[in-house]
């Protein structure tokens, strides 16, 4: 059986859905390249690469582990080859491959996290104008949008909160939990290594525990395991109050 290992080394994914079908206007009238003549053009442009543009002006968010770094720029060089042969393009021509780049690998992404990855449960993509130091948060259409929190009903176990930080700075935070069969396990990521914050996901888990039967009747607790994901995503830092929202991912 193929493992999520294999998966993850791919650099992009399409969904069929957003490839329209072919139809005969399609097909050109005039001449064009022979296929041969063709896939040696195509040969002699791996030679180059133009990955490294990115940097001339953005930088990819700290969360991209190297996986989804090299995939997001070989991603970026291939477009800008096919797109500018020419070798001639400007700022706003980068950032729009650069943003396919990110969802296309996101959606590799996404689909790992559904098949119960939890090692793959960190999607947090965005990059950073280095001009304006402005971030941009990526997303797939799939979520509905590219804002902090998307529009329109929210997905299942899904929780956005906001609150200060140990900084004193306010920000909006997403938690999200993944629940598969188990013994009533806990696992938390994405806490910043901070103790007070995963005391009180403990906290509020031993609460759920304690009353599943009064805050949901169809939770058998003992046998499940529970995953809990913090996502912060404006960088202000470690959330004091969390006993409350993770109760609500909980419920």
């Amino acid at each position: 059986m193929i493992g999520a290992a294999f998966f993850d080394r791919f650099h992009a994914y399409i969904p069929g859905w957003e490839i329209p079908k072919m139809r005969p206007s399609f097909f050109t009238q005039r001449y064009g390249f022979i296929v041969d003549y063709l896939a040696e053009f195509f040969r002699e442009r791996r030679k180059r690469s133009f990955a490294d543009d990115i940097d001339c002006y953005f930088s990819l968010c700290d969360s991209l582990n190297q996986r989804d770094v090299i995939a997001v720029r070989k991603t970026v060089s291939g477009l800008l080859k096919q797109m500018f042969a020419h070798g001639e393009y400007m700022k706003d021509d980068i950032r729009e491959c650069l943003e396919y780049a990110m969802q296309v690998r996101r959606r590799v992404k996404e689909q790992l996290k559904k098949n119960g990855g939890m090692e793959f449960y960190d999607v947090h993509f965005s990059y950073i104008d280095k001009e304006t130091l402005e971030e941009h948060f990526v997303s797939v259409k799939g979520q509905g949008g590219g804002g902090l929190i998307p529009e329109g009903q929210g997905k299942p176990s899904v929780v956005h909160t906001i609150g200060l930080s140990d900084k004193d700075m306010p920000g909006v935070y997403r938690i999200e939990m993944q629940v598969t069969a188990g013994s009533g396990k806990l696992a938390m990521s994405g806490l910043w290594n901070s103790t007070a914050a995963k005391e009180q996901f403990k906290i509020a888990f031993d609460y759920f525990k304690a009353n599943a039967s009064r805050i949901s009747g169809a939770r058998k607790v003992l046998e499940l395991d529970f995953h809990l994901h913090v996502v912060d995503l404006q960088n202000s830092g470690v959330l004091r109050d969390l006993s409350l929202a993770s109760l609500v991912a909980f419920s």
